[in-house]
C-alpha cells in the first residue's frame, strides 16, 4: 500500500461490471467479497479492489475521508 494507491481508491472508477463507472471507495461490501471469493482481477485494478476489501473488512472506510476531500491538484 502506497499513498498513491489511496488517493486512487477515492479517485478511481470501476471500469467493468455490474459498478462500472462507481469510485472504488464506494463499491458495496458484497461486491468486494465476492470478488475475494472468486478472485480479484490482475494488474492494477485487481490489487486496488483487493487493498478496497482489507478496508472495508476491518471497518476503515472512514480513513479514506480526508483523502477524498483534498483538492486533486494538491
Amino acid at each position: 500500500m502506497t499513498p498513491e494507491s489511496l488517493i486512487k481508491l477515492v479517485t478511481m472508477k470501476m471500469p467493468f461490471g455490474k459498478h462500472a463507472g462507481t469510485v472504488l471507495c464506494d463499491l458495496p461490501a458484497n461486491y468486494l467479497s465476492w470478488f475475494a471469493r472468486e478472485g480479484f482481477p490482475n494488474g492494477e485494478v485487481g490489487q486496488l479492489l483487493q487493498l478496497m476489501h482489507e478496508i472495508d473488512h476491518n471497518n476503515l472506510r472512514h480513513l479514506l475521508m480526508p483523502i477524498g476531500a483534498r483538492p486533486l491538484n494538491q
